[in-house]
């Protein structure tokens, strides 16, 4: 039981992390009505200029303290990520008003190549590593209930904490605040939402930089995990089954789809590895979402889509 139990927290835990990374895809999807394939290299590009500005900063302005200079890191990748945002809105989104959605897909994808190299070009390529002080010693929880406890990593415990949190308060900005409505208006209806004087350009502008906000935290509870690196915009494709297993209009649904693809790939890979040969981890979600595409395209929590004639 202890095991299991084990198994089911590092699931969980997991599943919090996907879940943070897929906001970012519902994030966009709700106020453009396009699928942001470009969340993976945003993630990636807000990891490597907190690795490098954490590096920089502190060495430029003589701080010895690596707190302040973690504060200011953030800080500064932020604004980085903000004109990110900025420069998507005017020179791509902002040509693209009303196109049709395979337009702004294929808009998305060069988005991702160019912050991909980019950020090669601007930060480097080595493997750099991102310390904010989250403890990586392991703990044991109820020693008392079973034998020898369950084993929990302290730094797995911190992220899914934060990541609950963030989850929470974009839940409540969307549901809660003009500006929330205001890009639930845009994502149904482009031009009705300007019509009633919504600022398009505007709300495309902060969705985007509070995707980019998501995307930085992201970036540094992996990048702090596994070290930043190229691979990292793989690591966050995996958010791609959840969004798809919990709707792309639903932030609750990305939340329940991340913990259900956490626990399941954590369970599947355990108990069910040894019998078909192990790997089940890496295509677990992929084969869940392909099932869910089969018979619920929408998602558990995502709105049907009928089209009358």
């Amino acid at each position: 039981m202890g095991f299991f139990l084990e198994t089911l927290l590092g699931g969980l835990m997991a599943g919090m992390l996907y879940s943070l990374i897929a906001l970012g895809f519902v994030l966009i999807f709700k106020a453009s009505g396009v699928f942001n394939f470009a969340q993976g290299a945003m993630v990636l590009f807000a990891a490597l200029a907190m690795a490098r500005f954490a590096e920089w900063i502190p060495k430029g302005l003589g701080i010895e303290s690596k707190l302040v200079g973690n504060v200011l890191a953030f800080v500064a990748a932020m604004a980085v990520m903000v004109v990110v945002a900025w420069l998507v809105e005017k020179l791509v989104l902002g040509k693209l008003v009303n196109q049709e959605g395979i337009t702004l897909l294929m808009a998305t994808l060069g988005i991702t190549y160019f912050l991909e190299g980019f950020g090669q070009t601007l930060f480097g390529s080595d493997i750099y590593k991102i310390d904010v002080g989250m403890p990586k010693d392991p703990i044991f929880l109820f020693e008392n209930v079973f034998q020898g406890g369950v084993l929990v990593n302290k730094e797995d415990v911190y992220a899914a904490l934060i990541a609950a949190a963030l989850v929470a308060l974009l839940s409540l900005f969307f549901q809660k605040t003009a500006t929330g409505r205001a890009l639930r208006a845009v994502a149904d209806d482009h031009q009705a939402a300007q019509s009633i004087g919504i600022p398009l350009n505007r709300i495309w502008v902060i969705v985007w930089s509070v995707a980019g906000f998501v995307a930085l935290v992201a970036g540094i509870i992996w990048g702090s995990k596994l070290g930043v690196q190229f691979s990292l915009s793989l690591v966050a494709l995996k958010a791609l089954p959840v969004v798809i297993l919990g709707g792309l209009t639903s932030v609750p649904g990305a939340i329940i789809g991340g913990l259900i693809i956490g626990v399941g790939e954590k369970l599947s890979e355990v108990y069910l590895g040894p019998m078909l040969g192990g790997g089940i981890e890496i295509w677990f979600a992929y084969v869940l979402a392909l099932l869910f595409l089969l018979v619920r395209p929408q998602g558990l929590f995502g709105e049907k889509i009928i089209d009358r004639v």
